[in-house]
């Protein structure tokens, strides 16, 4: 009995050591399994870290460019400011040259008179002493000779006038200057501290047809509602960064173009735009404007206006009520999630959307929205969260800009439809791999494409197709992880005609050029079109 119970036991002990041993296998191997997916996130974090160093590298670089483009912009408005100076200081030498030669005429004038008085006396002496001839004496015309004065206003201190225009940009003015002069079309008052403006301000220049009020510190109810009333010729009228909180009123129907950018406009109701029927153009960027704030009704007076800008505002849809004469609509860096099937249904001509900096998704974007748009030809949805090339795309669709999402895939299709085809597609910037381009991806637009960006994302060959693409100008297909450049993946070995690529960006792969077979680039006609370099290493 005794041995029975030891020999149990013992069986017992075994079983228990042969459980512990696949227990220690087991932590074992899901200890291997965490090292490898612990190693595999990593190695995700890391692309995922390179990835945003070259976006924030490359959103540097556009911002130093935007900074560049800024400081040309001011060198160029201060070295405009200068001419103008120049010019001002000409014309005050030119009145006070004239004025001294008016001087010397009339002394000169004076003189003849004299000598005119002497010939007269001769004259008379003559017919008296001949009495044989009736002459009558020369009469000269009084003022026949002088040249009429120029006269210009008195000008503040900083500001200078060259023929039509008045300029006082950053004069350190406080209020209107009182000029007094009918042929003044343009006044420039950017750049001063403007507080109010009062109703009589521009009656010494009623026919005035610009006015730049940029940069001062407007308040809506420091500016008078007749302020601009009486300007029967203003055509066009600048009030951005101010602090004006609703559109000033009474303004004067001739008005085509306003702007009040970068001010604290908190709404427009369907009375505020009521006196400008004429508007073309009309910018509100920088406010807080929204579509809770903003009237169904507020545009429907403006029949005429073909440009609205309505960036960096708070909406979350598109607004509605938008006429059907707009042509181009700015609405990025807003935070729109959605655009509805109608949105878009009346802007029968509108060519140029702007819906950059949102928050849309392709679900978000109804089949409806804008396929049958006949005339709609530009698209820019950049950084929003699309992870597909958005379906049902207009028609007549030739600029569709797509930077900066999380795009992995471009639909088999996707462009089939249009017509007459699309011409520039910008992808930089997203998720795409092979697998992400079908072989029909670019189906429909081989015979259109002009310019394809593909540049930082995540592919590993030269998609298909390109050889095809008989109107391609410009591809980038660097920063990407290409090894390889098959013979056949730029120039065909059947087509033997010279490709139009002007510039192929491959540069910041992983590609060993020494590999790369001598007729791969052989359709293009400039080898320095083709830039290899930097390569990345392996």
């Amino acid at each position: 009995m005794d041995e029975i119970l030891k020999k149990e036991e013992k069986k017992e002990e075994r079983q228990k050591t042969k459980i512990m041993i696949k227990k220690k296998k087991g932590n074992k191997r899901l200890q291997q399994d965490n090292t490898r997916k612990t190693e595999k996130e990593v190695e995700e974090e890391r692309i995922e870290q390179e990835r945003r160093k070259a976006y924030e590298e490359e959103e540097i670089k556009m911002e130093a460019e935007e900074k560049r483009k800024l400081e040309e912009e001011k060198r160029k408005k201060e070295e405009d400011i200068k001419k103008e100076e120049d010019k001002r200081e000409e014309e005050i030498n030119r009145l006070a040259m004239e004025r001294k030669l008016r001087e010397r005429e009339m002394l000169g004038l004076e003189e003849d008179d004299e000598d005119d008085d002497d010939d007269d006396d001769d004259d008379d002496d003559d017919y008296n002493l001949r009495g044989d001839v009736f002459r009558v004496p020369r009469r000269r015309i009084p003022g026949s000779r002088r040249p009429p004065e120029v006269h210009h206003p008195p000008l503040p201190p900083g500001c200078f006038i060259s023929e039509i225009t008045v300029s006082c940009s950053n004069a350190k003015l406080t209020g209107v200057p009182p000029i007094s002069d009918p042929d003044v079309k343009s006044l420039d008052l950017l750049g001063n501290s403007i507080t109010s403006i009062p109703k009589e301000a521009f009656n010494g220049m009623p026919n005035l047809e610009r006015i730049d009020l940029s940069k001062n510190k407007l308040t809506s109810t420091g500016i008078d509602r007749l302020a601009f009333k009486s300007l029967k010729n203003l055509r066009r009228l600048y009030l951005d960064g101010n602090l004006l909180d609703q559109i000033p009123l009474e303004l004067p129907s001739t008005l085509e173009e306003l702007k009040i950018n970068e001010n604290k406009l908190g709404g427009i109701d369907e009375d505020s735009l009521k006196d400008v029927k004429n508007l073309v153009t009309l910018e509100l960027e920088g406010n807080q404007l929204s579509e809770a704030t903003v009237s169904p009704l507020a545009f429907k007076p403006l029949q005429h206006m073909s440009y609205l800008r309505l960036a960096r505002n708070k909406f979350r849809i598109v607004p509605e009520g938008l006429p059907a004469s707009i042509e181009e609509l700015h609405l990025e860096n807003n935070q729109i999630e959605e655009i509805s099937e109608t949105a878009f249904n009346y802007t029968v001509n509108l060519h140029t959307i702007v819906l950059r900096y949102n928050q849309l998704e392709e679900t978000r974007i109804p089949p409806l929205t804008w396929i049958f748009h006949k005339n709609l030809e530009s698209i820019d949805l950049s950084y929003n969260k699309l992870y597909q090339v958005p379906s049902y795309l207009p028609k007549s669709l030739l600029h569709l800009v797509l930077v900066g999402n999380q795009i992995e895939r471009i639909p088999g299709y996707v462009f089939a439809h249009l017509n007459p085809g699309l011409e520039y597609l910008y992808l930089s910037f997203n998720k795409l791999d092979d697998d992400g381009i079908d072989p029909t991806s670019f189906h429909g637009a081989y015979h259109s494409l002009r310019e394809i960006f593909l540049d930082y994302n995540e592919l590993t060959s030269i998609p298909a197709g390109m050889e095809d693409m008989r109107e391609l100008h410009i591809l980038r297909l660097n920063n990407n992880k290409i090894k390889v450049v098959s013979p056949n993946c730029i120039c065909s070995a059947e087509d033997e005609g010279d490709s139009n690529i002007e510039y192929l960006h491959l540069e910041n792969n992983y590609i060993n050029t020494r590999e790369i077979s001598p007729y791969a680039f052989s359709c293009i006609r400039s080898y320095s079109s083709v830039i290899l370099k930097p390569q990345k290493v392996k």
